[in-house]
């Protein structure tokens, strides 16, 4: 089965994907608001794919019973990486829409689990790129979880900004905070963490890209396995450099906060904000070094602008 979300509507196309989010504080809160969600689906004929941390699953599984159309899902098997979430949603509602069936997904991010400040950025990229990957989806909507126990209101304020719909007392409402631009306004990419090594590259020189790495993450105490996929994720992304970026490119490594980061800038310019987050098909002709980059790697970060160039920062956690 190809897993390939539906084409994301123009920006002045209306978005037939619901994205609601739903800030609640504690477990009572939190029960009300998604079984009457979970009761709108079964009312409708729908059905549901649940994808909460452990405890808020418990929860919904002691209220719900056996109920056949809610499905559980682990997230915690697809790994700390955010860049994964969108090809197993698609993955996930794919499965229970059987025969066109609509689905509901209630999606409940750990946020407060975050590992990084660039892990959280993405995190809430994850977040809005849902609207792109499903806005001509008449058949699929989400509500998002969303712990507000902490009283932090620009934290909610943030998270908000990706959901173009925020439920309230039973019902969703516009948000008018919704972020409807073009582009995603991401925050500015952290500096290198000095000391760090720098090499930069052109054809014929993969090996040399390899090689580098290589030393690098040995001497930033990676396991051999976590080397081993790495070293294809970097031999993905700097062979992309040298076919559509210029012919060159620029290697940067350092450790930082037990993560061991690949940095590679180069001239070149990825349209797609959804490079890398589905499953190519198996006809498809390239495409499939971004895709293999978030399925071998902790974190990827990508910073593409037209006429300035991208920026694909690789993370692998270092054993404690």
């Amino acid at each position: 089965m190809t897993t390939s979300p539906p084409a994301p509507a123009s920006d002045g196309g209306r978005s037939l994907f619901r994205h609601e989010l739903y800030p609640y504080r504690g477990t009572e809160q939190f029960l009300s608001g998604t079984l009457a969600y979970v009761q709108e689906a079964l009312e409708g004929g729908e059905a549901v794919v649940v994808a909460v941390p452990p405890d808020r699953a418990s929860l919904l599984r002691d209220a719900l019973g056996d109920e056949p159309a809610v499905t559980f899902v682990d997230t915690t098997t697809l790994g700390p990486n955010p860049g994964r979430l969108v090809g197993a949603w698609v993955t996930w509602m794919q499965e229970r829409g059987e025969g066109d069936r609509p689905v509901r997904g209630i999606g409940e991010t750990a946020w407060r689990e975050a590992r990084s400040a660039a892990h959280l950025s993405e995190l809430r990229y994850h977040e809005w790129l849902l609207n792109r990957a499903f806005a001509r989806s008449s058949a699929w909507s989400m509500l998002c979880p969303y712990d507000d126990a902490a009283d932090d209101r620009s934290a909610l304020e943030t998270v908000s900004r990706c959901h173009p719909l925020i439920r309230q007392d039973g019902h969703y409402v516009r948000n008018e905070g919704y972020l409807t631009a073009d582009e995603y306004p991401f925050e500015a990419l952290s500096a290198a963490c000095d000391p760090f090594q720098e090499l930069s590259y052109t054809h014929g020189d993969l090996a040399a890209v390899r090689s580098k790495v290589a030393q690098c993450a040995a001497d930033a105490g990676l396991l051999e396995e976590q080397q081993r996929r790495l070293a294809v994720a970097v031999t993905e992304i700097a062979t992309n450099s040298i076919r559509h970026g210029g012919g060159r490119g620029t290697l940067r490594t350092w450790t930082q906060d037990a993560t061991f980061v690949c940095e590679f800038r180069d001239a070149g310019y990825i349209p797609d904000v959804m490079a890398g987050r589905t499953r190519p098909s198996a006809d498809q002709i390239g495409g499939r070094g971004l895709w293999l980059a978030q399925q071998l790697c902790d974190l990827v970060e990508i910073r593409s602008v037209r006429d300035h160039g991208t920026t694909i920062r690789l993370h692998v956690d270092v054993p404690r």
